[in-house]
């Protein structure tokens, strides 16, 4: 009840001043006083409020408080989101150009058009917008002087035929040796023949696809992959190989081992034999590989 009678006079009198001091407890002296009024203390009380919700405030948003609070995400944790999120998103767009990068140079290999692409930063592969490169006048004159027969860029010459393949291709060396037989398609020979040492280790020319992996008692393991270009690489007299039809190989790829079987005339030696095909036509492989 007294309480409550307080509270009424307080409210009644908010511009009366009151006297509040300090007495003390065995001397009953006053030791201090001050005239204040209640709507003075609720002012003080108020503004006390205020004044700690500025510097709450103002710590919490420019200082690192909050990262020293264990498990409340404060401006470190958001800034390295935001830091994380640009990243990846600069990260797919470089994964985006590559693959565009690689299908363009599958297309150009294989004689076709590139194709453009918008760049946009969600990709919907079914409604992706392919857009065709429309040829210009400098293709078809390229195109031409590419088909004319006698120009230096003829691929009707086989030599310029050779030359530009040997400059467009990188081939692997399948193996070290000497060569014994050099190609010479009238006797029948469509590749080349190498002494080479025991057990030396074969590999694949180029990128492509194994499309034959037999044996036969004349030349032993054989193995036969196909490339890019309509290419075909052959590796005969292998003592056993590491690869089966249909498996895909890199260029310097291990593909099995040569080196032990040996011809009639010298016991000593080691054989093997590698040809080259493009298009159906058996060519020279010293002209791409030293051996």
């Amino acid at each position: 009840m007294k309480l409550k009678e307080s509270i009424l006079y307080f409210i009644r009198n908010l511009r009366e001043k009151h006297r509040v001091s300090i007495r003390n407890l065995h001397t009953d002296r006053e030791v201090w006083y001050m005239y204040i009024s209640p709507l003075n203390l609720l002012a003080g009380f108020i503004a006390l409020i205020l004044v700690l919700f500025i510097i709450i405030t103002t710590t919490v948003a420019y200082t690192p408080i909050l990262d020293l609070i264990p498990g409340y995400p404060g401006n470190k944790s958001r800034t390295l989101l935001i830091e994380n999120i640009v990243r990846l998103d600069s990260l797919e767009q470089e994964i985006r150009n590559m693959q565009i990068y690689s299908e363009n140079i599958s297309l150009i290999m294989a004689g076709k058009n590139p194709v453009t692409r918008n760049n946009v930063t969600v990709v919907d592969t079914s409604k992706k917008n392919n857009t065709i490169v429309a040829s210009i006048v400098e293709d078809s004159i390229l195109r031409s002087q590419m088909e004319a027969a006698g120009g230096i860029y003829s691929l009707n010459d086989p030599d310029a035929a050779r030359r530009s393949l040997r400059n467009a291709l990188d081939l692997f060396t399948p193996v070290k040796g000497v060569v014994t037989e050099q190609f010479s398609p009238i006797d029948k020979r469509y590749g080349v023949t190498l002494t080479i040492s025991p057990d030396q280790q074969v590999m694949a020319v180029m990128d492509g696809t194994v499309v034959s992996s037999s044996w036969n008692p004349e030349s032993g393991f054989s193995l036969m992959i196909q490339h890019i270009d309509n290419m075909l690489s052959v590796y005969r007299h292998n003592t056993r190989v590491l690869k089966k039809t249909g498996d895909r190989v890199s260029s310097g790829e291990i593909i099995g081992y040569a080196g032990g079987e040996a011809p009639a005339t010298n016991n000593t030696q080691n054989i093997f034999e590698f040809e080259l095909w493009q298009n159906g036509t058996p060519i020279d492989p010293e002209r791409f590989i030293v051996f």
